[in-house]
């Protein structure tokens, strides 16, 4: 096995990949307390009419929940630099902005779309943090 990692990894790639961990952790948390509001309270969001992505809003709650677990968990083990957290976390990013984006109709009938568009522009930096500096950090390749 070869070993890809310097003496020294490069500060800014330590300091891209603490980033995306804590940035996978930020929006799994908005993610899960987004699907818990529509879980416990089905009437706080406003349901649109003639949107594609037609859910019930509990199945909504439920998906953003399970997304925001995954991106919870992938951004605690970001911190010890396996791939597979790698892999997850940038598969948990991609997750994180599609779902924010379908998400949109209704966060933005409660008055929440900034946030929405916050999540996804946090997702596209972490996953670019990913796949640009994470095998600088990598400790099982």
């Amino acid at each position: 096995m070869s070993d890809n990692r310097t003496a020294d990894p490069n500060p800014w790639a330590v300091g891209f990949i603490a980033f995306a961990a804590f940035m996978l952790i930020l929006t799994g948390f908005y993610h899960a307390i987004a699907g818990l509001i529509a879980i416990i309270d089905e009437e706080f969001y406003l349901v649109t009419n003639n949107y594609v992505f037609q859910f019930d809003i509990s199945t909504w709650g439920w998906i953003n929940l399970i997304v925001g677990i995954v991106a919870i968990l992938a951004g605690f083990y970001l911190f010890s630099g396996a791939v597979w957290a790698r892999t997850v976390g940038v598969l948990a990013a991609m997750s994180s902005a599609i779902t924010a984006f379908a998400w949109m109709p209704y966060a933005s009938a409660s008055g929440n779309s900034l946030w929405s568009l916050i999540v996804i522009l946090i997702s596209v930096f972490t996953i670019w943090a990913l796949v640009v500096h994470g095998r600088d950090l990598a400790i099982d390749e």
